[in-house]
């Protein structure tokens, strides 16, 4: 899978399941405090990652990701690893 297919996967995801406004998402945006993702999204996106990508996350290899650009390296690097 290409990095823009992943963009494109969770971009869709935000929007639609957890309804983010389009306008917020950008790669600097940080997923708490621009897009207001908090802990119940966060379980939202286990479950939709885990669909989309085929992988489970791991909350403990989260810790860093604070950012939308450093949540697609992590996408990319587990889909990349299949």
């Amino acid at each position: 899978m290409t990095r823009t297919e992943i963009e494109e996967k969770v971009r869709a995801f935000l929007i639609d399941d957890l309804e983010i406004d389009e306008e917020k998402i950008n790669d600097e945006a940080t997923l708490k405090d621009d897009l207001g993702i908090d802990s119940l999204d966060f379980v939202d996106i286990v479950v939709i990652v885990e669909r989309n990508f085929g992988f489970k996350i791991k909350p403990e290899e989260m810790t860093d990701v604070k950012t939308l650009h450093q949540f697609y390296d992590y996408i990319e690097s587990k889909v990349n690893a299949i």
